[in-house]
């Protein structure tokens, strides 16, 4: 029996979206397409576990039904993929989808709530006859692919075509996708930098789809062969919110937990006495110098984030910071991605930087090339922080010039990674790429951190030989005279000799 493989999955799942191509537009038919991919892997491991209970109990019903229980998704018959499949040219799709999400909801108790921004008996997906047919060509899609583990080259290839669709998503809808979607690549260098050990518990608290949460759990599993850890976010956006849940089931990471909500109005990763709960490892990619990010309830902070200072009103990133310093256990590490205005604005936020840089929070500021992040070409930087540092420096790393080059968007290349992390762990001055810095040199540049100010890139030009020039020149004019002389000879020959 030959194994279904990565590629192939992804070519099937990326098809499934013609039925919904020139109808609906991307940012809306999204949710349907991974929500739909879902519902076919639950009621496929579903329906292949009660197949083995069948074969193995034939003529025990009861046993069947007991065991059927216990399985590891709960779908009754109506709410199977299989039988909306059946259905599927009858009117009435929409509904039945919608009926089989409440269904499993209801049935399942991790699956709460992860369905209830969204209904496919929706306007959206237009009038009735052509949602009707537009659901039927996506059972029919959907219904040529068997995600039964036996038949997968790999464990995590639906988690990871989950992924493949979320990415192209982002890439062809722009900032609204882009908004929930950190670049792979990023999200292993954070996961890499940060170096999660087993037994952490991570937090992001701005999780979108949570890719860079499961990225770091894949770096405890890579270099400790262990899931031994616990995964924690929270995201404001509620269909992005379910996505996270759905990527988080379809990995096989059971030991989560992500809450909906406005991390900064409402945090809700609180322990069992209503505080904060602490973290050993917090990163994030939070959205970009957020307007309307919440100033009016900083002041009154029950939780005492913002002792560092109030951001501004209309930038949210070092409201993000404030916030995820705050969660960050005395030993704990912390990575996140900021646009380069953090590093040098001045006012309320060159106050806060100040303090969190005498405070000797901050280890390592990474500039990024630009063009990395979907839906925005500006270039972005990494802070890392540790609460248990072992000297007073900054390192300063400019990786800005060195990446693939896309016609969109560019990339971090394997080698781009590793050389920022060798560079990270030897904490040393590299020539045009590096500089550790102390903290009177900080001091002294008004503690603004642009990275040019540490990091020297300059390529001085090679020196000019005027003589060298001046003999090329007298040349070159030499042959223009010659050529002119040539060009008179043919003239008379043709008889344009007073031309």
């Amino acid at each position: 029996m030959s194994l279904t493989t990565q590629e192939q999955i992804n070519q099937a799942v990326w098809k499934a979206c013609d039925s919904f191509r020139g109808t609906v537009d991307p940012s809306i038919y999204k949710d349907y397409i991974l929500t739909t991919l879902f519902l076919k892997y639950i009621s496929d491991i579903y329906n292949h576990e009660l197949q083995q209970l069948q074969a193995k109990y034939q003529d025990k019903p009861e046993i069947i039904a007991r065991f059927a229980k216990n399985l590891d998704f709960n779908i009754t018959a109506e709410a199977n993929f299989s039988y909306l499949y059946e259905h599927r040219k009858q009117a009435g799709n929409g509904t039945r989808f919608d009926k089989a999400f409440a269904s499993i909801e209801e049935n399942n108790p991790s699956f709460q709530g992860i369905f209830h921004d969204i209904s496919f008996n929706s306007h959206k997906l237009g009038d009735g006859k052509q949602k009707n047919q537009t659901l039927q060509h996506l059972l029919e899609d959907f219904n040529a692919i068997d995600l039964t583990p036996e038949h997968m080259q790999s464990a995590d290839i639906i988690g990871n075509a989950y992924e493949y669709l979320i990415k192209q998503f982002a890439a062809s809808s722009g900032k609204a996708a882009g908004e929930f979607y950190t670049p792979p690549e990023v999200s292993d260098l954070l996961a890499i930098l940060l170096d999660p050990q087993p037994g952490a518990k991570i937090c992001d608290p701005a999780c979108g789809s949570g890719s860079l949460l499961m990225k770091c759990g894949k770096q405890i599993q890579k270099n400790h062969n262990s899931k031994h850890y616990e995964l924690h976010g929270q995201e404001a956006i509620g269909s992005t919110w379910s996505l996270a849940k759905m990527n988080m089931l379809l990995h096989g990471e059971k030991n989560h937990r992500l809450e909906w909500g406005d991390t900064i109005r409402n945090p809700l990763l609180l322990d069992k006495h209503s505080n904060l709960e602490l973290f050993d490892i917090v990163t994030a990619n939070p959205p970009f110098s957020l307007d309307k990010w919440g100033v009016e309830t900083a002041e009154s902070d029950s939780f005492h984030r913002f002792n560092y200072g109030i951001p501004p009103k209309t930038k949210g990133d070092y409201a993000f910071i404030c916030h995820m310093l705050a969660i960050l256990k005395n030993t704990g590490r912390m990575g996140v991605v900021v646009p380069h205005g953090v590093l040098f604005r001045a006012a309320a936020e060159g106050k806060i930087r100040k303090q969190l840089i005498e405070g000797n929070l901050l280890d390592t500021v990474i500039g990024l090339p630009e063009k990395l992040f979907f839906g925005t070409g500006i270039p972005a930087a990494i802070l890392i922080f540790n609460k248990a540092k072992q000297d007073d420096k900054v390192l300063f790393i400019d990786a800005s010039r060195e990446f693939k080059s896309g016609k969109n968007q560019n990339q971090l290349t394997q080698a781009n990674i590793d050389k920022i992390v060798t560079c990270y762990k030897e904490r040393k001055t590299t020539d045009k790429y590096s500089y550790l810095a102390n903290l009177a040199e900080i001091q002294e540049n008004d503690y603004n951190l642009n990275i040019p100010r540490y990091v020297d890139t300059f390529e001085e030009e090679a020196e000019i030989d005027l003589t060298a020039v001046r003999a090329e020149r007298l040349q070159l004019q030499q042959q223009l005279a010659d050529l002119e002389t040539e060009m008179a000879g043919y003239l008379k020959e043709l008889g344009y000799e007073g031309a």
